[in-house]
């Protein structure tokens, strides 16, 4: 009933109430400086509800393990452990069940994980609320908070639902979990204009957000789902998971299977009958088909693959949450990235200087002073006139206080003026705060024999401090408007000279007396390495977006700096007043989204997803968890990011670094090819047991393996050889072609074409030995030839099958070294089967003589050989690159 009666709020006036007076807003909720009395209060949680935030049903963990079975793949595993339980192989039965297991175990931990992003959201609210009821000042949960209540805030608090602001002093708010905002925002009691964005609106709070400095009086205007955060809670209830491209091709791959396991075992009934073999030879013979057709080793081998991708991508400082994550990465073809901390150093920085009527260009240089210097004036007022504080930390420096003001210090760091020092050379006597509505912030200090007030703040301020002719400040304007249009923020510097007895500082000290020294333009700038990993994307045929919170200025002047296009660039309300179709048409050319609100994001990524694109979105705040849950790969912020857009996610960035974004996608490539490898090795492995099946049992009545024969092959040698497939070293030109299309899975015309091709040769060869050593040997000693053959085969394929193109000897034999381990291993084992007392009744097999093994070594090494010289001649025969997909509108 809460639910239902929280969406009762005036929702048709919730994007009002900032253009609202605080009378207005008094009148609506019937409430007055007093605030509701204790019966108001009860009255209005049962009309409108507690405020808490409803989350969606959550999934039984039962029901979260069993769905992990809904895979046709593991239909057939279940249907070929059945089998073998019922012909008496508990043996290999048992071995099938414990690979099904590992995998839904595996998948039960992943998805019972995903589900906590919303358990996050409902910990940001606040336990606590200290409201003014009756006139009295108390301390309530915060679940029992009303429209209508009066809210007492200070410097600390973490504001308890929506409100307008009433009373304010000196107001800064954290908004950052919802607006993406870094620096603390300046809160004030005037209204603003209808069309405001969240993060223009100065005159609310909002659920979840912090007070930084000051203090306020507000009136709650919205609590539980209809709050800002209420509506992120329904984006993330209402967002629905899709299947990974892997997990679509495994589907796909799994279907395939079943038909092809079908077909085979209609064919060997027919071939069966039609020899007139008994119905319990036909049953065998059919098990064995379905033994063959499965390539048992594929769930575990994906899973293993996947698993050192994620430890190989840890490295390189992205932290993967969901297992099949890895491998989308690759297939990405939008990155929608936020601006601040990923794409720029999230911390401002000095990067123009004018005084004297020059422009200075401020770089990593050191910079020169000279004694009587404007310029040097100038960086004293600003390290002076500062209580941020430069502290060396793991030789990095660290700014503790107002990232605007840490600019300061370090610029004055490059000259030479360490603020230490000069504190002790001109202590501070006296100071003016800052305060929003004033603008300005004013130290006085101790020079010499001299007392200075040393001042900074807005230009419009110190302009209307200082004594200056008309054509100075046209000048001052002209360079202001400069800075301006390059998206800095501008402060201006001034001092004036007081009397040596003043020692506490007014507003009527410096208005009209102060000499104006100079300007400071700054800037959040962009990272180093996102400028050259913005290029490599673009190599790549990736399309990078900036979805940005920020104001449009700023966000065109990054995005020109680091190489994204900006001949068009959207903000919010240009996104709020498009349907999904209009916005659809447009996301194809706009690359730049700026002062985004918490569900354009949601909007945003959709639209670029129904064209038919694999997006990877950024972010860190609250206001991003329903895009990141959206997003075919959502990425959080290691550092920055909040618990809530963590749990959304499916990777973390230990170094918040959009350069680690495109190492994730390389690796994703990588590891994409690695599985391609694999699949291909264990599907050839399958199809040439099968195909050579059906040849022997069509000419010679008889199977050329047994079951458990099969079963070692795909799911010992198989898997053991598979695996190390899936560990080959990256070539290192994956960022140099464009991602695949989406649809493009696993598999492509090219490979089937080069299964049908190894596998024929593989089942033709397997039919000639067996036919041959028939009429030579008994028939435990043919199969043991066959099996051996087989196993031989996989030895040699797998180190052809590490690239469509190049030769074993240009890749280098010893390059893969877990591949060399591997088919060491698997050499001994082959032994012990061969020749072990204990194996040999468990697998039917015969010690063999040389003169057979050489026999068993014919289609491995002929297929070897043959596989080598196509290369040579026609490497590009089975390429991927030359099975092209229809190309995806970007």
């Amino acid at each position: 009933m809460d639910i239902m009666n929280k969406t009762k709020q005036v929702r048709d006036e919730e994007r009002k109430w900032h253009m609202l007076s605080v009378g207005e807003i008094l009148s609506i909720f019937k409430v007055d400086a007093e605030g509701l009395t204790v019966d108001e209060a009860a009255g209005r949680l049962e009309e409108y509800g507690h405020n808490e935030l409803a989350t969606r049903k959550s999934t039984p963990a039962v029901l979260i393990f069993l769905r992990q079975f809904l895979n046709p793949l593991v239909y057939i595993l279940i249907a070929a452990s059945i089998v073998k339980f019922v012909v008496g192989g508990v043996m290999d039965a048992s071995v099938i069940l414990a690979v099904i297991m590992v995998m839904a175990i595996i998948g039960f931990i992943q998805e019972a994980r995903a589900e906590k992003a919303m358990d996050a959201l409902k910990q940001l609210a606040a336990p606590k609320a200290k409201v003014k009821r009756a006139g009295k000042v108390e301390m309530v949960p915060s679940e029992e908070v009303v429209p209508g209540d009066i809210l007492m805030l200070e410097s600390g608090d973490k504001i308890p639902a929506d409100a307008r602001i009433i009373e304010a002093s000196s107001l800064k708010v954290n908004e950052s979990i919802l607006t993406g905002e870094s620096v603390p925002v300046d809160k004030h009691v005037d209204k603003v204009s209808a069309d405001a964005s969240v993060a223009d609106r100065k005159d609310l709070l909002y659920m979840g957000t912090a007070v930084s400095y000051g203090r306020a009086v507000a009136v709650v205007v919205a609590t539980g789902m209809a709050t800002e955060m209420g509506k992120i809670a329904s984006a993330l209830k209402e967002v629905k998971s899709e299947k990974t491209p892997l997990q679509r091709s495994i589907h796909v791959l799994g279907k395939w299977m079943i038909v092809v396991a079908v077909a085979i075992v209609i064919i060997l009934k027919i071939i069966g009958i039609s020899k007139g073999l008994g119905w319990v030879d036909i049953f065998m013979l059919a098990v064995a088909a379905v033994v063959a057709a499965i390539p048992e080793g594929l769930p575990a081998v994906v899973t293993v693959v996947l698993a050192v991708g994620m430890r190989m991508m840890a490295k390189r400082n992205a932290i993967i949450r969901k297992l099949v994550a890895v491998e989308t990465l690759g297939s990405t073809t939008v990155i929608c990235t936020d601006k601040t901390g990923t794409l720029t150093m999230n911390q401002m920085a000095v990067k123009r200087l004018w005084h004297n009527a020059q422009m200075t260009e401020v770089g990593d240089q050191t910079i020169e002073l000279s004694d009587g210097d404007g310029l040097k004036m100038l960086l004293e007022i600003g390290v002076l006139c500062n209580d941020a504080t430069l502290k060396n930390e793991n030789n990095a420096s660290v700014i503790i206080g107002d990232p605007t003001e840490g600019a300061f210090l370090t610029v004055g760091a490059k000259a030479g003026l360490e603020k230490g020092e000069l504190d002790k050379l001109f202590p501070r006597i006296s100071e003016i705060p800052f305060q929003s509505e004033k603008q300005y912030m004013a130290t006085l200090h101790q020079k010499e024999n001299k007392r200075l007030a040393y001042v900074k703040g807005s230009p419009e301020k110190i302009l209307s401090f200082s004594a200056l002719d008309d054509a100075s400040r046209a000048l001052i304007s002209e360079a202001v408007n400069s800075m301006a249009k390059d998206a800095m923020r501008v402060l201006a510097l001034a001092y004036c000279e007081l009397p040596a007895s003043k020692d506490n500082l007014t507003e009527e000290d410096l208005a009209g007396k102060l000499t104006f020294v100079g300007l400071a333009g700054m800037i959040d700038p962009p990272r180093p390495e996102a400028i050259e990993s913005v290029k490599l994307c673009k190599e790549a045929g990736i399309r990078v977006v900036m979805v940005t919170g920020d104001n449009k200025l700023t966000a065109e002047a990054i995005a020109k700096e680091i190489g994204i296009p900006t001949e068009e660039v959207l903000t919010g309300v240009d996104v709020e007043k498009m349907n999904d179709q209009e916005l659809a048409v447009k996301v194809k050319t706009v690359s730049v989204f700026a002062r985004i609100e918490p569900l354009h994001k949601l909007k945003i990524v959709n639209a670029i997803k129904k064209l038919g694109n694999i997006v990877a979105m950024t972010g860190d705040g609250v206001n991003d968890a329903p895009a990141l849950e959206a997003a075919d790969i959502g990425i959080a912020m290691g550092i920055t990011g909040t618990d809530v857009a963590k749990e959304a996610s499916d990777m973390v960035l230990a170094d918040d670094n959009f350069a680690s974004i495109v190492a994730a996608v390389e690796e994703g490539r990588v590891i994409f090819n690695r599985l391609r490898n694999a699949v291909l090795f264990l599907l050839t492995t399958c199809f040439g047991e099968l195909f050579a099946l059906i040849l022997c049992v069509l000419f010679t009545g008889k199977a050329p393996l047994l079951p458990i024969q099969i079963l070692w092959i795909n799911l010992v040698t198989g898997a053991l050889i598979a695996i190390p497939l899936g560990l080959e070293p990256r070539v290192g030109n994956e960022l140099q072609f464009p991602p695949r299309h989406p649809k493009v899975g696993l598999i492509y015309p090219g490979m089937v074409m080069r299964i049908a091709y190894l596998a024929s040769a593989l089942s033709v060869g397997v039919f000639l030995i067996f036919a041959w050593s028939l009429e030579r040997f008994s028939i435990e000693e043919a199969r043991t030839i066959v099996f051996c053959s087989i196993v031989v085969f996989e030895w040699l394929v797998a180190f052809n099958i590490r690239s469509d193109e190049i030769t074993i000897f240009k890749l280098g034999v010893f390059k893969n070294t877990a591949l060399i381990k591997a088919v060491a291993i698997a050499v001994v084992l082959q032994l012990v089967v061969v020749y072990a007392g204990f194996a040999q009744p468990l697998f039917n097999s015969v010690a063999l003589k040389h003169i057979e093994w050489l026999i068993a070594l014919l289609p491995g090494v002929t297929i070897f050989a043959v596989e080598t010289l196509r290369k040579v001649v026609m490497p590009k025969l089975f390429s991927a690159g030359k099975w092209k997909p229809r190309k995806i509108v970007m």
